[in-house]
């Protein structure tokens, strides 16, 4: 087995769960490649919403979908913070919502998500989700980023009523240096 890298891991869930025709968000467009993955599954008749602060992202993740022939209509990329989430979607409409937090890859360091706006943005998010709807987060804390967000998202989720939610968060247990910790949070 290859070694198996966090992103990997969350997205074999995504890909359980979203379906053709789906409405999905991406909190943290980054590079694109998670906008990709749910434009693909959600296909010609879902949508994917993604968010980012940065032009940069912006414009990686439209080079990425238009490289790959996704259509325009599949997808709307906003440059705001997901704290703004919940304008942009029905309350119980959506199948999956991404966060990746920390800073852009081959970005700039001191551009990082924050306690504050992520906390917003999950507690938005969790009310978009549909029955049955999936959020994954992935905490990259390691290095000059990520202590504070990583210890207030964990304290908030761990508050979650388990009636509603079903929070999963998992471990790299034997890897040194701070590895991203991932969390799956399924809507009941």
């Amino acid at each position: 087995m290859n070694n198996i890298q966090v992103t990997d891991w969350y997205r074999s869930f995504i890909q359980q769960q979203v379906k053709p025709g789906d409405l999905c968000i991406d909190a943290t467009m980054g590079n694109g490649n998670d906008t990709l993955l749910l434009c693909q599954l959600a296909g010609p008749s879902g949508h994917c919403t993604a968010f980012d602060i940065q032009e940069t992202a912006l414009s990686h993740t439209k080079s990425l979908l238009d490289a790959k022939g996704i259509p325009d209509s599949s997808y709307t990329l906003l440059l705001k913070s997901h704290e703004s989430i919940r304008t942009y979607a029905q309350p119980e409409s959506v199948s999956c919502i991404v966060f990746n937090l920390g800073y852009l890859p081959a970005g700039d360091h001191t551009l990082a998500t924050k306690p504050a706006s992520t906390l917003i943005g999950i507690r938005q998010g969790l009310s978009l989700l549909k029955p049955g709807g999936l959020m994954t987060v992935c905490i990259y804390s390691g290095g000059d980023s990520g202590f504070e967000e990583r210890d207030a998202v964990l304290e908030y989720l761990k508050g979650l009523d388990p009636r509603q939610f079903l929070v999963i968060v998992s471990q790299y247990y034997n890897r040194p240096k701070n590895p991203p910790v991932p969390v799956l949070i399924i809507r009941l």
